[in-house]
């Protein structure tokens, strides 16, 4: 089925993480995302069958064959920062990324390679995390490294961009000028967005910085890991493990990375009461920091797992910002599934007419 430039087409999103795959065949339009079927499919599941699965489950529903297919892809390095339908050329820039984002970018080029298989003819896009941040200004982009480093690529890019893209779709008319979003759940990012547009956000060069996240550390001071490496022996595979899977909520806690079996273990585990009061108070610092680049807030949008869900989380995150700034505050989805497919659909029938 050949994309329809001037009407709805379906179009498959898949949004792949480094365990699971969730995924979307959407019916899209100028005008519109409505869904057809949605789902996840989770645990160690090798990416053809995954795919395979996918294309099979299309099938038992008597669905549309996709059109197009979009896919999430968290980082596309230093040369690629724009949602692009994908060739050799950009299936080359992915692999040269892969050291950005290691748990993540690996995963979503096996996705696209069998997803070609499994699709043939049928055009690919990548729709990037970092792209919506690609247009930040230098004060916040720039790292204070020498510049010799810097032009090789090692800036703040950001992620959870496909998530605030979505916020800021789904506000429409309603956007403020001057918008704050804690996407918050086992990855966690806070974004500033001035009339539409990121101008600061909380990761930098990779998901691994800014607030304290499931497994992952966020801002460290380097010198902890200097000193891991000097002191211990780490070298750069240890340090990864450590700083993206033993660390943040499940370091601190020894328990786990998910807030909902934080909140049970609380009532008898100090160290999971303290494990959820830090997240709190990360996110607060992050949202009072993004507060303070805009020069004032109108509205705090949360998204994400536990965004959407934790109202004990946004309360306490909230209740240290009362001094700071007093603004409205809303909880919208993430559709960042619903997004990708947007992104495909429009770059296909950019190609076609």
């Amino acid at each position: 089925m050949a994309l329809d430039t001037l009407g709805a087409s379906p179009v498959l999103a898949l949004n792949s993480g480094s365990s699971s795959l969730k995924f979307a065949l959407y019916s899209v339009g100028a005008a519109s995302v409505e869904a057809l079927l949605a789902g996840e499919l989770e645990g160690e599941l090798h990416a053809r069958d995954a795919v395979s699965r996918v294309a099979q489950l299309i099938s038992e529903r008597e669905l549309p064959a996709p059109a197009a297919i979009g896919h999430r892809v968290v980082h596309g390095g230093a040369r690629l920062r724009r949602h692009c339908l994908i060739d050799d050329g950009v299936l080359g820039q992915l692999e040269a990324a892969t050291a950005f984002a290691p748990l993540h970018v690996p995963q979503a080029l096996s996705v696209i390679r069998f997803a070609q298989e499994r699709f043939p003819g049928r055009p690919q896009a990548a729709c990037l995390d970092t792209a919506f941040h690609a247009g930040l200004p230098e004060v916040a982009r720039v790292l204070p490294i020498p510049k010799a480093l810097r032009s090789e690529g090692i800036d703040r890019y950001g992620f959870h961009g496909l998530s605030c893209e979505s916020i800021v779709r789904q506000l429409g008319d309603d956007l403020p000028d001057r918008l704050v979003i804690a996407h918050l759940g086992n990855g966690a990012s806070v974004t500033a967005v001035r009339k539409g547009r990121s101008v600061d956000t909380s990761m930098g060069l990779t998901p691994t910085g800014g607030v304290i996240m499931g497994t992952r550390c966020g801002d460290l001071d380097p010198g902890v890991l200097l000193y891991l490496m000097r002191g211990k022996g780490f070298d750069a595979a240890r340090l990864e493990d450590l700083v993206d899977h033993r660390s943040g909520l499940l370091g601190i806690s020894g328990i786990g990375g998910d807030m909902r079996r934080l909140h049970e273990a609380a009532r008898s585990s100090a160290d999971a009461r303290l494990a959820i009061e830090m997240f709190c108070y990360s996110v607060r610092k992050q949202v009072a920091a993004m507060i303070a680049a805009l020069e004032g807030v109108d509205l705090l949008v949360f998204t994400g797992g536990i965004g959407e869900h934790d109202a004990e989380v946004r309360a306490a995150v909230v209740r240290g910002l009362a001094a700071l700034a007093s603004c409205p505050v809303r909880v919208l989805a993430s559709e960042e599934d619903a997004q990708i497919a947007h992104h495909a659909w429009r770059l296909v029938r950019g190609m076609s007419s």
